[in-house]
């Protein structure tokens, strides 16, 4: 089991908190500093069943500033942004074999373990 965390997210905090009190000791990926590749996130992604616009914070600084939400770029080119800007990736993501949840609410993660 994977989480790609961010430690200064409360959610992403309590998604932890809730595999580790099942018994697990998840991989922690904090994305913010070690952010997933494009291969990472495009196989992501499918787990999810999302496409990049999905899993996209729309509310962040970046997104606003870069003015994402009005470009007309390919899904790849929006994976890409997502990987040089990984503010952007909505968290936690928890992936277990080939499935994968985002900690939203932080319960979620119940399905995986």
């Amino acid at each position: 089991m994977k989480i790609y965390h961010n430690p200064k997210c409360r959610k992403s905090q309590q998604t932890l908190e809730l595999i580790r009190q099942s018994g697990l000791e998840p991989e922690i990926v904090e994305y913010l500093k070690t952010p997933p590749s494009v291969t990472e996130l495009t196989s992501i992604l499918a787990m999810l069943n999302m496409e990049p616009d999905e899993l996209m914070r729309t509310g962040e600084l970046i997104y606003k500033q870069l003015d994402i939400g009005n470009m007309d770029i390919s899904r790849e080119e929006k994976i890409a942004l997502m990987v040089e800007h990984p503010k952007l990736i909505e968290r936690p993501i928890v992936v277990k074999g080939n499935q994968a949840i985002i900690g939203r609410p932080p319960e979620t993660v119940q399905t995986l373990l």
